[in-house]
């Protein structure tokens, strides 16, 4: 028997003071079996640091041709690309094709430095790419607010990300690996 996704239901206060960006979204997120609280919270973090009522979850970690958020103009386009974790050079080169934007939001300890060290020349002809890596001990904290139903507040105030539920609050200082 195939195990099904689990449903986390978020109700999401972002202030983007940074960008003059704020907003209320109730966002219903599909966690699939395979991943872990860590990856959904990134996702979550991805939403808030590019909120817009436009802004949709793809379908997950099983579809390779759709990234875990996107944007898409009113004909269609792909406007805004956004993976987490430490997509493949190839997957990025496709989506380059496909979008204006792409931003990744890297996480993972040590293995980002090892990923970025590895991709970062082949990346730079890329011209509409950004890359924030999330520090491991932010990720970590970040995941402890994971529950299937969540208010969180997230306020982003010069370069850092504050999020916020009743009792926690985590600091997120995302590193600039490449800016577009």
């Amino acid at each position: 028997m195939a195990l099904k996704s689990t449903i986390h239901r978020l109700e999401l206060d972002v202030a983007d003071i940074d960008h003059g960006n704020y907003g209320s979204f109730s966002l219903t997120l599909a966690r699939h079996p395979s991943e872990t609280e860590e990856r959904l919270m990134m996702r979550v973090l991805a939403f808030a640091l590019h909120a817009d009522p436009a802004l949709e979850f793809g379908r997950g970690i099983s579809s390779e041709d759709e990234p875990d958020l996107w944007l898409k103009d009113p004909t269609g386009a792909i406007s805004l690309w956004i993976d987490v974790g430490l997509p493949e050079e190839r997957r990025l080169r496709r989506a380059a094709g496909r979008a204006e934007r792409i931003v990744v939001i890297a996480y993972g300890g040590r293995g980002v430095d090892v990923w970025w060290d590895k991709i970062r020349e082949t990346l730079a002809r890329l011209p509409a790419l950004t890359v924030l890596a999330i520090p491991c001990e932010a990720g970590r904290a970040l995941a402890a607010l994971a529950d299937r139903a969540m208010r969180l507040q997230c306020t982003v105030q010069e370069q850092q990300v504050y999020v916020n539920d009743a009792a926690r609050s985590v600091l997120i200082e995302p590193v600039v690996l490449r800016a577009q």
